[in-house]
Order: structure tokens, then C-alpha cells, then sequence
């Protein structure tokens, strides 16, 4: 996300929900990379249900710690696979 920084009152977050057929599983997974958050379901609206009610959580939780001055939570560093995924998916 390069040198902006989200604060519990305003910002950015990346999300991707996607497939998994692989080894036999059918699963849909949901994903906020700068949360580290990954939600799944078996369907895609589910999976998008469930990971926009995840982030709400995580960022109402985040407005309740009062003197928060360490955003690191709502600036995590993604896992590289959900990285590259998203790479993948916004390359021109």
C-alpha cells in the first residue's frame, strides 16, 4: 500500500475472495491483506458476507482501544501467496 497508513478512523483495505478446488476442496476464502485476515465459506457471497463482517469487527475493536498510537494492526504485512494473488489480479 506503499506509505499511506490506516488509523481506526480512516483508510484503505485490500480484499480479495476467491476459489480453492485444489486437493479435492471446493471452498470460497475471503481475504483482507493488510488485516491478515482469511475467512471461508462455501459459497463466494457468503465468503464476502463473512470477511466484510470480520474487517467491521476488527475495526470497531481498533476504535475502542483508547491512546491507540501503534497502528500496526491495521497495517499488517500480508502473506506473500495472497500478495502475489493480489498482484496478480490488479497488474495491468
Amino acid at each position: 500500500m506503499g506509505k499511506f497508513k490506516n488509523t481506526p478512523t480512516k483508510g484503505k483495505v485490500r480484499l480479495i475472495v476467491f476459489r480453492d478446488k485444489s486437493e479435492g476442496k471446493d471452498a470460497w476464502y475471503g481475504v483482507a491483506l493488510d488485516f491478515n485476515i482469511v475467512v471461508s465459506a462455501k459459497t463466494k457471497e457468503k465468503a464476502h458476507i463473512f470477511l466484510i463482517d470480520a474487517v467491521d469487527g476488527y475495526i470497531h475493536v481498533a476504535n475502542k482501544i483508547k491512546g491507540l498510537n501503534d497502528f500496526s494492526t491495521l497495517n499488517q504485512k500480508p502473506e506473500k501467496a495472497y500478495l502475489d494473488l493480489w498482484k496478480s489480479i490488479t497488474e495491468d
